[in-house]
């Protein structure tokens, strides 16, 4: 029987990970997860300061309830070293988007402006298309999005959130703490 609880859009949570740097750690994860029939919103993983650890960011629409225990069955699994949720007021993050828009030439000079409204890049000019690149919150994204659609989105990829927290707190395994 599979169980799924996804809360409305905004109730998201971001579950910062330090993980070792070995073959089959995203599986186990993930499946942790799947298991439970519980949904990633978002999820990325990539090197560290150190190369024997990867940390992974991820996002969830869950209670808080049912993040804490996530957290806590995670943080049994072998090859994590250590798991937190980032709290709000804590968190910096960002996601990575490109945006393909098909649009004729007469068009460039206004989505350049909106770019620039954005602090976006344009990354490839074509007679017919032009793509966008923009780093930034979820929010500034979806409103970027929104914004571009009107000029008929082609094609669109996003990586997902990464996160650190403000100030001095880290994940780090226990010899460097």
């Amino acid at each position: 029987m599979e169980r799924t609880e996804i809360l409305p859009t905004g109730t998201s949570h971001t579950i910062s990970l330090l993980v070792e740097n070995k073959p089959g750690v995203l599986h186990r994860i993930a499946g942790l997860f799947s298991r439970r029939g519980y949904n990633i919103a978002s999820l990325t993983v990539g090197p560290t300061e150190r190369a024997e650890y990867s940390r992974m960011t991820i996002v969830v629409r869950l209670s808080s309830k049912t993040v804490e225990q996530v957290v806590r069955q995670v943080q049994k699994l072998v090859p994590v070293v250590e798991v937190r949720e980032l709290l709000p007021a804590d968190l910096l993050e960002r996601e990575l988007m490109l945006v393909k828009i098909r649009t004729p030439e007469r068009n460039h000079a206004e989505l350049r402006a909106l770019a620039d409204t954005y602090e976006a890049t344009i990354v490839d000019v074509s007679p017919d298309a032009l793509v966008i690149e923009a780093a930034g919150t979820a929010g500034k994204l979806d409103a970027l999005e929104d914004r571009l659609r009107p000029f008929g989105i082609h094609e669109i990829c996003r990586s997902g959130r990464i996160a650190l927290e403000r100030g001095f707190k880290t994940l780090a395994p226990p010899s460097l703490k």
